[in-house]
């Protein structure tokens, strides 16, 4: 934990992405989130410890990078100067390779990537997580102890299946003594790409009544976008391309609440 607390002393604030399940646009969340905190004119990166489907790379258009190495450790891939990404997608001889690990294995890859990464001076480092509560979790928690990370941002969307799994989530937090930052509802209704009406092609309301049953933040619902899911298929930042849209908006009112959230938690510690 000495080595994490050295390698990290420069990351002003550390936050964590989760979601109980898969499929509820975690990663989406994590790369809109780190780019909309660079867009406010912070230096960013983005770790992805989703060993077994790391998508982050590809959503901000550095698939297929290499990594390489200094004296001190890995140098990250920086498709900007101020956004630094890390992932294990980088060291795979072939983007269609399965990681078949064991968990020893999986918790040796991330505690190297807390220990060995050059992140340099960032004002955030967005840590995006696989589905669940289990090794990879645990292992990242335990090891950032001695940093003392900022806290999670939870994503669900509104089907009672997902927001269960999300309330386990939150168990996981407070065992481990996490910080909840806030929920996100994502999926929360549909924009239409020809009049920008959202209408609720699922249920809607299932995170922020969670969020207040539990007592936690809400930091708002992103509704889907065709949009988004295209730059996040090229790589391209979606709030910068389609700032009107009700999705880019949310994203940006959830931007400035985690911003307002990591200040105020910096001034009374």
């Amino acid at each position: 934990m000495d080595e994490v607390k050295n390698n990290l002393a420069n990351v002003r604030h550390t936050i964590l992405v989760l979601s109980g399940k898969g499929g509820v646009g975690k990663s989406t969340v994590a790369t809109q989130l780190a780019l909309g905190l660079k867009n406010a004119g912070k230096k960013v990166g983005i770790l992805d410890i989703d060993l077994c489907g790391p998508s982050i790379p590809r959503m901000v258009g550095v698939e297929g990078h290499d990594v390489h190495q200094c004296p001190q450790g890995w140098v990250p891939v920086y498709p900007d100067p101020n956004l630094a990404i890390m992932s294990i997608s980088f060291l795979l001889g072939n983007q269609d390779d399965a990681v078949v690990w064991r968990g020893p294995k999986k918790n040796a890859m991330i505690k190297q990537f807390l220990t060995d990464v050059v992140w340099g001076e960032l004002d955030y480092l967005i840590i995006d997580t696989p589905p669940g509560t289990s090794d990879e979790h645990i292992t990242v928690v335990e090891n950032l102890q001695s940093h003392n990370p900022d806290g999670a941002v939870l994503v669900t969307t509104p089907q009672a299946v997902a927001v269960g799994d999300v309330r386990r989530e939150l168990t996981f937090c407070r065992k481990t003594k996490l910080r909840v930052l806030g929920l996100v509802e994502n999926m929360s209704g549909f924009v239409c790409p020809h009049c920008a009406e959202c209408s609720n092609v699922f249920s809607q309301g299932g995170g922020e009544s969670l969020a207040k049953e539990c007592q936690v933040p809400y930091l708002g619902n992103i509704p889907l976008d065709p949009q988004l899911a295209n730059c996040s298929e090229v790589g391209q930042s979606f709030i910068e391309a389609f700032p009107s849209s009700p999705s880019s908006q949310a994203i940006q009112r959830i931007v400035q609440s985690v911003l307002a959230s990591t200040s105020t938690s910096q001034d009374t510690t």
